[in-house]
């Protein structure tokens, strides 16, 4: 359950509509979904957050897909089911198959185990893998 209401385009704000408008023009979709309506709440929080996600996802050096499964990866280290599921979605429609999906989720398994590994042990980094 949510702490927070989701807002209906009839609640928002001028300055959020703003952002929904852009969210809309920006991913050629009527839909916008449940993470914006719930920042919509304060419309200076939706309007930067909108704006950064627009940077780091926009093109870069990393591919679309590249980056939504990072997000996914991410999500799962840190537990948000929403952006989980949300970004999931994206990197499928982005071309992400079963197997890559599963290949991913086999590497974010090994990565959460070997992590967890080496900071229990508390295993020395190399010197070797030191930035300069």
């Amino acid at each position: 359950m949510s702490t927070i209401s989701l807002l209906s385009d009839e609640e928002l704000s001028p300055e959020a509509r703003a952002v929904f408008d852009d969210i809309r023009a920006t991913r050629q979709t009527d839909h916008v979904n449940n993470f914006w309506r719930a920042l919509a709440h304060d419309p200076a929080q939706l309007a930067a957050i909108w704006g950064r996600l627009k940077t780091v996802m926009g093109p870069g050096a990393l591919d679309p897909l590249t980056k939504e499964m990072i997000y996914i990866a991410v999500s799962a280290a840190n537990s948000c089911a929403y952006c989980a599921h949300s970004h999931t979605a994206s990197a499928r429609a982005k071309g992400m198959s079963d197997e890559m999906y599963a290949e991913l989720l086999t590497v974010i398994g090994m990565a959460s185990q070997t992590n967890a590994l080496a900071n229990a042990m508390q295993v020395p980094v190399d010197d070797a893998f030191k930035a300069g």
